[in-house]
């Protein structure tokens, strides 16, 4: 029989276990860089897009970020919302085949908007947003290739593509999905989750991953609790007998 110390000494380390399990895959989920909403309809209009910059380094802070746009399938009308603290840099590319739209023929197109002078602190993300005239609608989703510069001169690259059924790659670039449905209104579809507060924010706040992961674990930890629990009281009753 568990005498009641080794019954709660076991009962203190699986709760412990679960916990440093919950809280190492929360990091891993938020530590990505991401677009919100995460989906909208194909050819969608007058829109905003949020790059969500988490900074996952204890020791350094993030003081530059780079977003490329596709040019294979281009974003028109790409407009940056000044960010306190931050200099947002507008590089513009010819397309190789212009566009046409009601509003005339388009030729040049951002391709890639770089932020600098601020600083992402250990633990905080900060929200970049992007405003669009129109999505395509002849393609069912958009990768942001991005990078990610810290204080110390450690560079992140989220390029990396993730391939329908394989596992999510070490270093993802943020991927918005583009569905069939209405896009006049430039509304995104339902299911999207909309951005929080743009301001700098601690990131153990925003990701429901993580939410769900920390639930997960309490659940666990009360579980080992209540094993704790039959144990020492099986070891009363065969004392008592």
């Amino acid at each position: 029989m568990l005498s009641t110390r080794t019954a709660l000494r076991r009962a203190g380390t699986v709760a412990a276990l679960a916990a440093a399990g919950v809280l190492t895959a929360a990091g891993v989920a938020f530590a990505h860089i991401t677009v919100h909403p995460d989906s909208y309809a194909k050819g969608a209009t007058d829109g905003v897009l949020t790059f969500r910059v988490p900074n996952e380094e204890d020791t350094a802070d993030t003081t530059k970020v780079q977003v490329f746009l596709p040019t294979d399938h281009p974003v028109l009308g790409v407009l940056v919302t000044p960010q306190d603290g931050w200099t947002a840099k507008v590089t513009t590319t010819r397309l190789k085949t212009p566009v046409k739209t009601d509003d005339g023929t388009i030729t040049d197109v951002v391709s890639q908007i770089t932020w600098s002078g601020g600083r992402i602190r250990s633990g905080e993300y900060q929200d970049f947003d992007v405003a669009f005239g129109q999505l395509p609608d002849d393609t069912d989703q958009l990768g942001f290739k991005t990078l990610q510069t810290y204080s110390d001169g450690k560079v992140v690259r989220w390029i990396e593509e993730t391939q329908k059924g394989a596992e999510e790659p070490e270093n993802p670039a943020p991927v918005l999905k583009l569905t069939a449905g209405t896009a006049g209104d430039g509304s995104a579809p339902m299911t999207a989750s909309p951005s929080e507060p743009k301001a700098t924010a601690k990131a153990s706040s925003s990701d429901s991953t993580a939410r769900g992961l920390g639930i997960a674990g309490l659940v666990a930890g009360v579980l080992g609790l209540v094993a704790a629990g039959v144990a020492i009281a099986r070891g009363r009753s065969a004392r008592s007998s």
